[in-house]
């Protein structure tokens, strides 16, 4: 599934924010998304099968990749424990064209970095970054601006990046499905029908069914499911709103139906993982 995440990650004054995520966590499944920030991925242990628009790649312990900005991406884990570094690049502008230029290469998708972390010293800095973060002590946020500069010079200097993406699908219909998927992402609590969503793609309903499953790897309607239950269990933990009230917001009109969709993707109930 995918979606425009338009989540602010970290703070205006400081937009970075890093994840830890195992079975506990409401997104430990990534849901295939895309957002301006760039993200990094790193696995501590297990098998973590991440998708790169038309591509999958395979990530064992130890493996860290850069996600480049507005690139669709989701990531299944095999009894894996996994993190991820999300930042705003921009927010390291300076009076330098020559470090903006750079940065906002990035941003616009003049650039991209290569996605697997081989660089020692890039990898280090990385780790570096998030142990920091993880640690929140005294100055963390002076030192994690100086090694994200650093991190970009590095990668200047060494030249780790392109200027072309390597990639296969046809970006037409990378549109489309970035308009269906917004749709659905704004209207997920509302009765979508296929008609719905196929209108939005501007696709016959046969024709979008196959379209989505070839895009995504799943149906419209697994998606739309999907996605209700990870807001969910977002609110779940985050709220401490009724269970009826959150299936109901979530686009539920029936409370059984939420209860056992709820533990066929989850592996547990509503009120259990809420207590977990």
């Amino acid at each position: 599934m995918s979606f425009n995440e338009l989540k602010q990650h970290g703070t205006e004054d400081f937009p970075y924010e890093l994840y830890k995520l195992d079975g506990n966590h409401p997104r430990y499944k990534m849901a295939m998304h895309w957002h301006t920030s760039i993200e990094i991925i790193h696995v501590l242990s297990g098998t973590l099968t991440v998708t790169l628009e038309d591509r999958t790649l395979v990530c064992q312990s130890g493996d860290m990749l850069f996600i480049n900005s507005e690139i669709i991406h989701g990531a299944t884990p095999e009894g894996c424990v996994y993190r991820c570094l999300v930042f705003n690049p921009a927010f390291l502008k300076t009076g330098n064209d020559n470090c903006n230029l750079f940065l906002e290469n990035i941003l616009t998708q003049r650039c991209f970095l290569h996605e697997k972390i081989e660089d020692e010293a890039v990898y280090k800095l990385v780790c570096d970054m998030m142990q920091i973060m993880d640690e929140g002590k005294d100055g963390y946020v002076f030192q994690v601006i100086g090694l994200s500069a650093q991190l970009f010079g590095l990668i200047q200097q060494k030249h780790l990046y392109s200027r072309e993406y390597r990639t296969d699908v046809d970006m037409q219909k990378m549109h489309k499905l970035k308009r269906v998927l917004k749709y659905i992402r704004d209207n997920f609590a509302s009765e979508l029908t296929l008609d719905d969503m196929a209108r939005v793609a501007d696709l016959s309903t046969k024709y979008f069914c196959a379209f989505f499953k070839t895009m995504t790897g799943t149906t419209p309607i697994k998606y739309l499911l999907s996605y209700r239950i990870e807001r969910a269990a977002r609110k779940l933990i985050t709220t401490d709103e009724s269970i009826t009230k959150i299936a109901y917001d979530c686009g539920f009109n029936d409370l059984s139906y939420f209860i056992k969709t709820f533990k066929d993707l989850k592996k547990i109930t509503p009120k259990h993982y809420r207590k977990r």
